[in-house]
């Protein structure tokens, strides 16, 4: 009885969590941008320590596999925020490479998720996402021709990465 006494304890005091820093993120908070992985990946500075951010509700052409736009996607998103201090909107929830899932709101209170969208530089992530403004703002690029859906055949970046 007292090692179960113990045991609990121990559980109270120390959870098993896994990382205790992803436990404690509020659902808005502010960092400065460090670096600029791709169009949709983000690293910011979050207590002293890189966090990386993985943008919410879109998917970036990928720079690692030389996709077309990706380049161009990086670009944008490094003119959009980096070196700012910007404010992330999150549900504190973190993808299989520890990424934080969130919105990018940079110092001029442009949402850059959106933005991206918007100059045709992502693809609405359907398979994470139902939010239907990211769809319609996607539709609007496409049905306008910009950025990336000037190719008469874009390839999404999760048919990319099979390939």
């Amino acid at each position: 009885m007292v090692m179960l006494k113990i045991v609990l304890i121990v559980y109270l005091l120390f959870p098993l969590t896994g990382n205790s820093e992803k436990q404690s993120l509020p659902w808005k908070f502010r960092a400065k941008v460090i670096a600029v992985k791709d169009g949709d990946t983000v690293e910011v500075l979050c207590n002293g320590k890189p966090l990386a951010i993985r943008f919410a509700h879109i998917d970036c052409p990928e720079i690692k596999k030389g996709q077309p736009f990706a380049r161009k996607a990086k670009q944008f998103t490094s003119a959009m925020c980096f070196g700012q201090v910007v404010t992330i909107e999150n549900d504190n929830k973190f993808d299989r490479y520890q990424r934080l899932i969130g919105i990018v709101i940079n110092a001029k209170g442009k949402n850059v998720n959106k933005e991206l969208l918007k100059a045709g530089l992502a693809w609405h992530f359907k398979k994470y996402s139902t939010n239907q403004l990211y769809a319609a703002l996607e539709n609007e690029a496409r049905a306008n021709h910009i950025g990336l859906w000037k190719d008469e055949n874009p390839v999404p970046p999760w048919q990319w990465r099979n390939h």
